[in-house]
């Protein structure tokens, strides 16, 4: 996969960019694509509470759709985030109801927090979701007793986004700020961009922003120009 470089600094210094406006991104149930890589994690979300445990761990690259589908369970079961670490009584607000805590793996837990939490959860019948980019076997993880308890939640993974689905995410990022791009255009940047949906989330800011900037349409060239900023070129087309 070509890996993210700096965008030239001296170009974009010559370009009067307009205000950073946000969009609004629909991130709905309604609004959320679903390939085969997320039918699990849809399925298992949507099931919420008949869950086959009262731990669930989502694990994926950055810009899988993690996040997205953490929050369309937090709004349905009305989940408290939580950090669990010393003072923050984490496991008491899991004792109340469902908790979610976003990028365990690199969130800096506490073990024997996260154990009470874990605890508190299966002994009063909420429900914990965690995020993750790496599967919680290789979280660095001392307590054996945490070990015993990641090991006994369900684990879905998500993989990296096809070509089909960044094309289809990379449409309604457009739609999102009211654009209608050719879908010529949307299959080049596709061919040539990074596989992930965090990826596509830049592409379309900078392609957005640089259009306005210069007061013209969103062309190939356009495309080509934002593309070749972010990604070395590798010689192929």
């Amino acid at each position: 996969m070509r890996e993210m470089m700096k965008a030239a600094p001296h170009r974009r210094a010559a370009e009067q960019l307009p205000l950073a406006f946000e969009h609004g991104t629909a991130s709905g149930r309604d609004d959320l694509l679903v390939s085969d890589r997320l039918a699990t994690a849809v399925a298992l979300i949507d099931s919420w509470p008949d869950w086959p445990s009262p731990v669930v761990i989502l694990a994926g690259p950055a810009g899988s759709g993690k996040s997205h589908l953490a929050r369309i369970w937090a709004e349905q079961a009305q989940a408290t985030p939580i950090d669990p670490v010393k003072g923050k009584h984490a496991a008491r607000v899991a004792a109340e109801g469902p908790v979610l805590l976003e990028d365990a793996d690199r969130s800096g837990f506490d073990e024997v927090e996260l154990f009470h939490v874990i605890n508190s959860v299966r002994e009063h019948g909420t429900s914990l979701l965690m995020t993750s980019r790496t599967w919680p076997l290789s979280w660095p993880v001392a307590l054996a007793d945490l070990r015993s308890r990641l090991k006994a939640a369900t684990l879905v993974e998500i993989g990296s986004p096809d070509e089909a689905l960044l094309f289809q995410v990379i449409v309604k990022l457009f739609a999102d700020r009211q654009l209608n791009i050719d879908d010529k255009i949307v299959d080049y940047i596709v061919k040539r961009m990074e596989r992930s949906c965090a990826a596509a989330q830049e592409v379309v800011d900078r392609i957005d922003r640089l259009a306005l900037s210069r007061r013209t349409k969103i062309t190939r060239g356009l495309a080509a120009e934002v593309l070749g900023e972010l990604y070395e070129p590798d010689g192929t087309e």
